[in-house]
């Protein structure tokens, strides 16, 4: 196998993962619409309700569904060749569970606080981000069309993840915010980058980057919000209700995106044609894509 300057396969596949999995031939993510991000955030909120369901049925059990999920989510989309909603989607959803169970198991099982957690977490965010910037040379998910970076992308998804449910408990339990007030206060800083990079020029991967960590903690405090107890700040529907009504919505979002493909990127290119090709506009918005682009 041919490699690069840097010892890397100069094909982007993983060395382990190549040998079980095919090479993309398209873009392995979605494209950047309003309906990404309403995926985004069902899927966060579902994931935190989801594992707080789980957790009744202890480490051992409640874990391994956890564990399982998500390695059924990683074969199915490592499994495919180019941008498949439903994989890319289950694979997003049982990462939001699994993330946010080995963050509260650090918090309620290792004992480590919040405020903890949540660094611990900024710091391997920042250390994924960094490697994933040293081998490929850029953050962009534009980029994805090559199974190594794919898998930083999945990386840094997972981290975001954990890093999302330690900061949404930080500001709920430990600063005493509640579960509604994080929720409104999150949804406050996700229009912070659209904003910054609409008005101000913000560097648009920052601003993706930046709204999708946040996402993870303003879905979850809602969905905390809805599930918990009066004594916990919450309006006490249950966990195990709540979950359900987050996965139905979610499944008939992802069945939408599947049918009608609004999401589906066109062909990627040589990195020498996306330069000399003419720039697509960034937005939020749907139908409008690129809010990441370099």
């Amino acid at each position: 196998m041919r490699s690069d300057a840097r010892g890397l396969p100069a094909s982007g596949q993983v060395p382990v993962l190549g040998r079980f999995f095919p090479a993309p031939v398209a873009a392995k993510v979605p494209e950047i619409i309003l309906a990404f991000w309403v995926a985004k955030i069902l899927t966060t909120a579902g994931g935190e309700v989801t594992s707080d369901y789980l957790k009744k049925y202890g480490n051992f059990k409640g874990g391994g569904v956890e564990v399982t999920l998500f390695v059924v989510g990683l074969l199915l989309q490592f499994g495919t060749r180019r941008y498949r909603a439903f994989a890319y989607w289950f694979l997003a959803y049982a990462i939001a569970i699994a993330g946010t169970g080995i963050s509260d198991f650090l918090h309620l099982d290792v004992h480590i606080p919040y405020l903890g957690t949540t660094v611990l977490w900024s710091v391997i965010l920042a250390a994924v981000f960094w490697a994933w910037y040293r081998s490929e040379g850029t953050l962009s998910i534009h980029s994805i069309t090559t199974q190594r970076r794919e898998a930083f992308y999945w990386a840094t998804v997972f981290v975001t993840f954990a890093l999302g449910t330690a900061s949404g408990d930080f500001t709920a339990a430990s600063l005493g915010m509640g579960y509604l007030p994080s929720g409104i206060f999150f949804l406050a800083v996700f229009l912070v980058p659209a904003v910054a990079w609409w008005r101000y020029g913000m560097n648009s991967i920052l601003a993706f980057w930046f709204a999708y960590v946040v996402t993870r903690p303003l879905g979850a405090s809602f969905s905390d919000w809805i599930s918990k107890p009066s004594y916990l700040t919450g309006i006490d529907f249950g966990n195990g209700r709540t979950a359900v009504i987050f996965a139905v919505v979610t499944v008939l979002l992802v069945s939408y995106l599947a049918i009608a493909r609004p999401d589906v990127r066109r062909p990627f290119t040589s990195d020498a044609e996306d330069r000399r090709a003419p720039s697509r506009a960034p937005s939020y918005h749907i139908d409008r894509p690129g809010f990441e682009v370099e």
